[in-house]
């Protein structure tokens, strides 16, 4: 790049043109929202029949479609920012080159080259011509050390200094030059295809783009006020309410996981943040399930037809070994996001409220949180914690358990807003047998449901600040159990069902005030037995005796009817008191609440 060039480049209309392309994106998030919000739930709460089905579908793709709008105009808007960024900071050093130069009596020509006046060295017997020098990016030790002899040895004062300030010159014109050539082929890469699908393939190079631009800004990305590292859920939103659009545009952009992950952050921002993340990821692992071959038939009929009446196939042996584990993976995560965005398209039904995810993360086990309604807005909030075997493939239960909760709640709450909230924010242990009976899994998690209990306080904008129900099922009330005996719980009534033991010896030492720790123990199951009798002896000991569980008279807590026998896993079936009692503690409603006799 020249110089007249870079002294002529005006940064601000690349920031203005960033600004266009960030109203784009925020135009396609309010329309995206208005679809799936608004006209979709319209039809599915008014209509029913193909029609409305073909309806919803096309809404689904249109939806799509902006998200997708408002994603890649949120990257170009970040990308023109940084490429504005690093134009100003190397016009900046020209601009100061070229005044120093004129201070010291130097010309820049507009080659780049500095003329120097006459001058002379003292002692000289007579001045030295003027001249003119060309600048040299920075380059070797023995280079530079060349160029140092040259100013030494010249016998006019004025030629060093021009050097100095030719080299200035030429390191802005190469830093421009650079700029150039780096951002050029990002915001290229940035153009959609030109057809009306978005696909797959679309969406996986969305994660690719988000690379390139968050390499490209390197030096922009710096200049971004960070988020304080190992901060309290007021100190995140603080954070976040302290930076400019335009900052918080290019988190959101660039480092859409981490802002999603960040409890005290309004729902809205960590909502947007990880829709983007589970759509990257669903799309990924779509690519990745269709480069797998085709499922080779496992058995056929014995030839000889005696028995076994079956035999194992090679070609299915050889299939199994090479892409059995990575299928069974990919579909399992496949099916975890694929039921979140169930949830996502039954806003709507029967007056269900959006939803919300509030985290999400495919590693390991996988991790989601899925809110019915906004917790930021809701005076009450319900929180449900699952147990053993939870994991992001079989997160569709646990949605739908919160679900039945919120209809039974909303009906109760009186016109009062309510969220029921399913997290799996923790590994949780993932069999009954191996796992289970170590309390690390809690320990480990507890801290996290914490910092998130504290994260809803923080955002919640209800005059009162809200009213929080923890609830936890199986080896989740082991977690909330954890979470009190660690820190502080930030909730203001506590329900336990089938619970096999929670940490504490008491309902006292659950945070809560007396008389809000709830539990509810069906006839059936044999989970809370466990905890009686010892799993194992591993587990449940504190203090060198075995651990109460809730549904222990000493305890101290309140023991519900749940009106169910079948066992584990039916204290969130519909129509039972079960249910009914969850849904009168979270709306405090507690002359409501039916109780053992």
């Amino acid at each position: 790049m020249d110089l007249s060039t870079l002294r002529a480049f005006k940064p601000s209309e690349y920031e203005e043109a960033a600004d266009g392309y960030r109203a784009i994106a925020e135009t396609a998030s309010t329309a995206k929202d208005t679809i799936d919000n608004r006209i979709s739930a319209g039809v599915r709460n008014q209509l029913e029949g193909d029609a409305a089905e073909a309806a919803l579908l096309a809404l689904k793709g249109l939806s799509r479609n902006f998200h997708y709008a408002q994603t890649e105009c949120g990257l170009v808007s970040t990308a023109l920012n940084g490429f504005a960024f690093d134009m100003a900071a190397a016009k900046r050093k020209l601009e100061a080159a070229i005044e120093d130069a004129g201070a010291a009596g130097c010309t820049v020509n507009p080659s780049g080259s500095v003329s120097y006046p006459v001058g002379s060295k003292p002692g000289a017997e007579k001045p030295a011509e003027g001249g003119t020098v060309s600048g040299s990016v920075g380059g070797s030790p023995s280079s530079d050390a060349v160029e140092r002899q040259a100013v030494n040895i010249h016998p006019n004062p004025h030629y060093g200094r021009a050097v100095a300030y030719a080299n200035r010159i030429a390191d802005a014109l190469n830093d421009a030059t650079d700029a150039d050539a780096k951002w050029a082929p990002k915001l290229r890469a940035l153009k959609a295809d030109d057809d009306l699908t978005v696909s797959d393939r679309d969406w996986a190079d969305v994660h690719s783009d988000t690379d390139g631009v968050r390499e490209a800004g390197k030096d922009y990305r710096e200049s971004l006020p960070e988020a304080p590292k190992g901060a309290t859920p007021k100190e995140n939103a603080s954070w976040w309410k302290g930076l400019s659009p335009e900052e918080q545009s290019a988190h959101l952009a660039l480092n859409a996981a981490s802002v999603g992950a960040l409890d005290g952050l309004p729902a809205e921002i960590r909502d947007e943040a990880n829709r983007t993340v589970l759509t990257q990821a669903k799309a990924q692992v779509q690519l990745e399930l269709d480069r797998i071959p085709p499922e080779p038939t496992r058995y056929s009929p014995n030839p000889s037809g005696t028995y076994p009446a079956v035999v194992q196939n090679a070609s299915w042996s050889k299939w199994n070994e090479k892409y059995g584990e990575r299928k069974e993976r990919a579909d399992s995560s496949m099916a975890g996001m694929q039921a979140i965005e169930d949830r996502f398209d039954a806003t709507g039904q029967n007056g269900l409220p959006p939803a919300y995810l509030l985290g999400f993360d495919t590693e390991k086990n996988g991790r989601a949180i899925v809110a019915n309604g906004n917790p930021d807005t809701a005076d009450h909030t319900a929180v449900y914690v699952p147990g053993t075997t939870s994991n992001l493939g079989g997160i569709g239960g646990d949605v739908e358990r919160m679900t039945n909760l919120w209809r039974e709640s909303d009906a109760m709450a009186g016109g009062r807003e309510v969220s029921t909230i399913t997290w799996l924010g923790y590994d949780a242990p993932q069999s009954v047998v191996k796992d289970a009976p170590f309390r690390h899994y809690a320990d480990d998690g507890a801290p996290a449901f914490n910092k998130f209990m504290d994260g809803l306080d923080v955002a919640n904008t209800t005059d009162s600040g809200g009213h929080h129900t923890a609830i936890g099922h199986s080896y989740g009330t082991t977690l909330i159990g954890s979470a009190a005996r660690q820190g502080e719980l930030n909730a203001d009534d506590v329900v336990f069902a089938g619970s096999p033991g929670v940490q504490v010896g008491e309902a006292s030492q659950m945070d809560v005030p007396k008389g809000h720790v709830w539990n509810e123990e069906a006839k059936g199951d044999p989970v809370p037995d466990l905890g009686r009798f010892g799993h194992g002896g591993s587990q449940w000991r504190l203090g060198g005796g075995v651990a109460l569980i809730p549904s222990d008279e000493v305890f101290g807590a309140n023991q519900m009817t749940t009106g169910t026998s079948e066992g584990h896993s039916e204290y969130w079936d519909r129509d039972t008191d079960s249910l009914r009692n969850q849904a009168a503690v979270v709306t405090g409603q507690y002359g409501k609440v039916k109780l053992e006799e």
